[in-house]
């Protein structure tokens, strides 16, 4: 898996190429890199690409990968990025009028062991909702 892996998906390869050229692509823009990357590259290869915004040093990306990475989070759904998106001034999604830009589902193939955390975590939720 590689950094040409997550290139397959438009958004990815925007964001990509936004951090090659020292932009600094927010919060969420960090984040979301960060939770699809986890499953590309390895946590010191992406943290050298987070530590190409301007606005991160490499503690602070060696910080957000450690915390990405230990808790498992699941890459961002479209909606979920487009919320994000709304939240600052960079944006995620290029392309907001084509439903399936910025899915990064739809594009990257990903571990099934990434998918099995999703339908256990959701039927932790079930479970915790049901009486």
């Amino acid at each position: 898996m590689s950094l040409e892996a997550l290139r397959r998906n438009p958004m990815m390869a925007y964001l990509i190429d936004a951090l090659a050229q020292g932009t600094d692509i927010g919060h969420y823009g960090r984040l979301t890199v960060a939770m699809v990357g986890q499953y590309f590259m390895q946590p010191d290869e992406l943290v050298n690409l987070l530590s190409q915004d301007r606005d991160v040093d490499e503690a602070k990306a060696r910080a957000l990968v450690k915390q990405v990475t230990e808790r498992r989070y699941s890459p961002p759904t479209r909606e979920r990025i487009l919320e994000w998106q709304a939240k600052q001034e960079f944006p995620l999604c290029p392309d907001t009028n084509d439903p399936n830009a910025c899915n990064v589902y739809h594009d990257l193939e990903f571990p099934d062991d990434m998918y099995e955390h999703i339908e256990e975590y959701r039927g932790q939720q079930t479970a915790a909702v049901q009486p």
